[in-house]
Order: C-alpha cells, then structure tokens, then sequence
C-alpha cells in the first residue's frame, strides 16, 4: 500500500498500541470515525477513559468537535460527582442511574457572566447559547421556549 502520510503512520502505530488485544470488526473504537479516534489517542492516556470517551460518542452520536469539548471539560471525571439523595429516595436501580446523569460541577464558562450577575442575565445567557448549555446537561434535555408559566 501507499500514499500513507507520516504523521497518519504515526497514529496507525498509537491505534494498534493503544489497544493491542483487541479484535477488529466489532470492537467500539471500529465504530467511531478514524478523526475521533485520533483526537481520544491524542488526548486521552487511561484506556478505560479512552473506552468510555468512545462508548459515549456511539451512544450520543457526538461529532468530533462535541467529543474534543468533552474530554476538555473533563467529563469522565465529572460524570456522577454530585452530592444527592437519590440512594435514600430511589431504588437501587433508579438511584444509581439518577447518581450517573449528575456531573459535578457543570461548566458555564461559556456564558461568560461576572460574579455579579443577576438571574435575569444567566436566563438570557443561557437562551443565547442553548446548544450549548443543553450539551452541558446532557442526554434527555430539550428546549421548546423561555417563560412558559406551569398551568
């Protein structure tokens, strides 16, 4: 074969390193685009985050970019950090899926608000940048308008 670039070798080589008993054909990292997983290699050095990062890029469908913010954010070790009571007021099955969906702490950076801002200046940053914000949540959120009073 030819036509291969240095550098595409370089990752080539860091691939069948990275994960060196692993069959191909139907391995997860064999499911995600060849760019993001060179962004998990570049980025990533616990192969068990490495896996979860390409886990949560086949379930969410994220595209290279939202999975680069991802790992930048640090959302491995965010995922289930938040302080609640759902093991008291929840089943064990519930309970440990509710605990899974916390991160802890959610990162608003990029709303860049100042330490004096009011509510009404997070409500309209937040409407701003939504995609965002809804990204930061996670699965299962959605935005259908602001200031719908609860009937």
């Amino acid at each position: 074969m030819t036509g291969f670039s240095r550098s595409n070798l370089k990752y080539m080589r860091a691939f069948a390193e990275a994960y060196p008993n692993a069959q191909f054909g139907q391995q997860l990292v064999d499911q995600i685009p060849w760019g993001h997983n060179i962004r998990i290699l570049e980025m990533v050095k616990d192969p068990d985050t490495r896996l979860w990062y390409v886990q949560q890029t086949i379930e969410n469908g994220w595209s290279r970019n939202i999975l680069v913010m991802q790992i930048e954010s640090a959302l491995y070790q965010r995922q289930g950090g938040a302080i609640t009571n759902f093991e008291q007021s929840l089943p064990s099955p519930q309970s440990d899926l509710a605990q899974q969906l916390i991160k802890d702490p959610y990162h608003f950076d990029f709303l860049t608000l100042t330490q004096d801002a009011q509510e009404r200046d997070l409500e309209h940053a937040l409407v701003h940048h939504i995609r965002d914000f809804l990204m930061e949540l996670g699965m299962g959120f959605a935005f259908l308008g602001s200031q719908y009073p609860w009937l």
